[in-house]
């Protein structure tokens, strides 16, 4: 999936595809990053999303973000 790999690459994010996977027109991806500072992770996370958005990699239909304070 070109999309997993390219954000995998470019930001360091483990990526999984998570739902749809018998399913060649839909996907649905989840991404993980680690991190000590909120808004770093918020910022790369909007960076990912604009990302995939910019180079036409896919069409994003609905996004959820959620951080864990462990």
């Amino acid at each position: 999936n070109k999309i997993k790999e390219r954000i995998k690459n470019r930001f360091n994010a483990s990526v999984a595809e998570v739902d749809y996977l018998d399913n060649h027109e839909h996907s649905i991806l989840g991404f993980s990053f680690v991190g000590n500072d909120k808004s770093l992770i918020n910022s790369i996370i909007d960076k990912m999303i604009n990302n995939i958005n910019e180079l036409f990699l896919g069409e994003i239909i609905n996004t959820h973000v959620e951080i864990i304070n462990v």
